[in-house]
């Protein structure tokens, strides 16, 4: 069997948000809902002759018969039409029939016997779902090249709300906020003669009681118990500025001693988790009430949650591609205004550089059904490597295993950290030496279980604190300079 064919591979990795298989044709309407919903969201393929091992079982009878009567039903059941591609896949001898639907331009698709109101199927994961009325409302916009920040809400005057926030986030950027440019960024829309604030400017200001951020510090690893916890609403601006606070009181700092300076630094990269709260913020789907982003720090993870799936039928694999679609254009404007974007599509990738560069394991982006999840993996307490411990105000509590460098007056580079002092990580690290002078980064990483940015760090430290002296370059070896022990 051709184990590198695409959609050999595509199998193996079971059902999906663009994939659904099965071993033999199912009834109408359940191939009907299925297309619905790959034409309502990302599109994808429905292949026939797959079992729920993901075992390739081939199609049993006649595949011409099963191409027609595919055809008649999409073209019975669907409404607007739904033209698949259907065609034949061999593999290794293995005959599959191939259903495929492109996300379709004549938004939204239904089921013509349950009508429009009931009828409109959305993937979530690897299930088709029956899309609530906003959903269906935001699928109607994106028919007509529109976002549900762009629209006017006409409940609302100017005049009833206050728009200091917004002027003093401008104002911080040197920049004023006249009428005329609220009208090109679509923050006010002129209608009847008359100027409504539109969504989007009611969601910057937090008008709309679902935006809002939810911080929780659980003891652990899991939500069993909480240690501290806040709710931030207001402005947008305000918002970003209290959680990006409160992550910092519960994570730890560690220093880093390079020559003769000695740094501070969060154990995951704050500019990352910015970029990741400002993404969440932004991409979030704020049409459907009762819904917020989460923050859970937890012993092992931050984990940020922000709720609406990704938008216009966007994958995973679109996105780790730099691929940008905006499900909010008016926040975005306004972003990239401030300079809260520097440049679409770029995000993601340099979250996870940000992490790789700092010596984090590499954070995880998943879509958990309607919900767009980000895993910040932290760093355990002993492998930072002199590092100041403790959480940042109190809250958090827990034990400090690494003693604070000395930085009493007088005291040398040499003798600031003691046999005593030593931490885990940097005792492996002397011992893998003291086995092999000549170990390289990689073997050390290898047998420590950590990346090899984390062992040069640890290493920089041990020399800087006259435990390690390195002799030669690349065909070089390492030398301990005191006692072990």
């Amino acid at each position: 069997m051709n184990a590198n064919h695409p959609l050999l591979l595509e199998i193996q990795k079971g059902e999906s948000t663009t994939l659904e298989f099965k071993k033999q044709l199912p009834k109408g309407q359940q191939v009907a809902k299925t297309l619905i919903a790959f034409a309502n969201t990302s599109g994808g393929k429905l292949v026939i002759g797959v079992d729920d091992r993901h075992q390739l079982s081939g199609v049993q009878g006649d595949i011409f018969e099963l191409q027609d009567q595919i055809t008649s039903m999409v073209h019975t059941l669907c409404m607007p039409s739904i033209l698949p591609s259907i065609y034949i896949e061999n593999i290794a001898g293995v005959e599959l029939l191939v259903i495929e639907v492109s996300r379709g331009p004549l938004l939204p698709y239904y089921l013509k016997s349950q009508g429009r109101e009931q009828g409109v199927y959305i993937r979530l994961g690897a299930s088709n779902r029956v899309a609530s009325p906003e959903y269906v409302r935001q699928l109607e916009l994106q028919r007509l090249n529109q976002t549900f920040d762009e629209q006017p809400n006409l409940q609302y005057g100017l005049a009833d709300i206050s728009l200091e926030p917004l002027q003093q986030a401008f104002s911080r950027e040197g920049k004023a906020l006249s009428l005329e440019k609220m009208r090109n960024l679509k923050l006010v829309i002129r209608q009847n003669g008359q100027d409504y604030p539109s969504h989007g400017l009611l969601i910057l200001l937090g008008i709309y009681e679902q935006v809002e951020i939810k911080c929780s510090r659980f003891k652990g690893t899991t939500m069993t118990v909480f240690l501290d916890k806040k709710e931030y609403r207001g402005d947008v601006f305000n918002q970003l500025e209290q959680v990006e606070q409160f992550i910092k009181n519960h994570l730890h700092l560690h220093a880093e001693i390079t020559g003769l300076q000695r740094t501070e630094n969060y154990e995951i990269p704050i500019a990352a988790i910015r970029e990741a709260l400002v993404n969440a913020v932004l991409h979030r789907d704020y049409s459907n009430a009762g819904r917020d982003i989460k923050v859970g720090i937890y012993d092992d993870i931050l984990n940020i949650v922000s709720p609406g799936g990704l938008p216009h039928g966007l994958t995973e694999e679109d996105l780790l591609k730099g691929r940008s679609e905006i499900r909010n254009r008016v926040i975005a404007r306004v972003f990239k205004e401030l300079g809260y974007i520097e440049q679409w599509g770029s995000g993601i990738l340099r979250i996870k550089d940000l992490c790789l560069q700092a010596g984090n394991a590499e954070p995880k982006l998943s879509v958990q059904g309607d919900f767009v999840d980000w895993v910040f993996y932290r760093v355990s307490y002993e492998g930072l490597g002199g590092s100041i411990g403790g959480s940042i105000g109190g809250s958090i509590g827990g034990s400090i295993n690494d003693k604070v460098l000395d930085e009493k007056a007088g005291d040398s580079i040499e003798d600031s950290i003691a046999v005593n002092d030593l931490t885990s990580r940097q005792r492996e690290i002397l011992v893998c030496i003291q086995n092999n002078s000549r170990v390289s980064y990689r073997a050390m990483a290898e047998q420590i279980g950590i990346n090899e940015s984390a062992i040069k760090k640890h290493l920089n430290n041990l020399k800087a604190a006259g435990w390690l002296e390195r002799v030669g370059g690349t065909r070089g070896y390492w030398v301990i300079k005191k006692k072990l022990g």
